[in-house]
């Protein structure tokens, strides 16, 4: 068998490994092995291609890694979905209280509940989602 063949093989199986692993080191070997593979096409012999592969494994490890888990490991700055709901502002359209109602978030009706179980909250008033449970939003009236 070709040694680029075999050094495309380890690459994919450590490419592979990657995805179920999620260190971002079995990945920089495995664009080590990659590169690799293209020197031994080129027709390189088997020590510089161990060599290549150090030196690239050497490097992808020591500088490109850090760098790739600092943008993975960012908090997320911005909310989605029910997550960005948290903080609206809701009209009450019928009244809510501690085990039943229904809101208007941004143009999307909500059945709600009150996030005091005491208060009942009328109909026509301004409240804040205080937070998402399920499909339910339980909400406070606005000062």
């Amino acid at each position: 068998m070709d040694p680029w063949l075999i050094w495309l093989i380890v690459a994919a199986v450590l490419i592979v490994a990657e995805i179920f692993t999620l260190t971002a080191a079995l990945g920089m070997l495995g664009a080590a092995a990659l590169i690799t593979a293209g020197s031994a096409a080129a027709g390189l012999s088997p020590p510089f291609q161990f060599l290549v592969f150090t030196v690239v494994a050497t490097v992808t490890v020591l500088f490109v890694r850090p760098v790739a888990l600092r943008h993975v490991l960012q908090p997320q700055t911005e909310r989605f979905g029910v997550d960005a709901l948290v903080g609206q502002a809701a009209y009450v359209v019928s009244e809510v209280t501690g085990m039943e109602g229904r809101v208007r978030i941004g143009g999307e009706e909500w059945t709600a509940r009150s996030y005091d179980e005491t208060l009942v909250i009328p109909r026509g008033k301004t409240v804040d989602v205080m937070e998402i449970s399920g499909s339910t939003a339980l909400v406070y009236p606005r000062e």
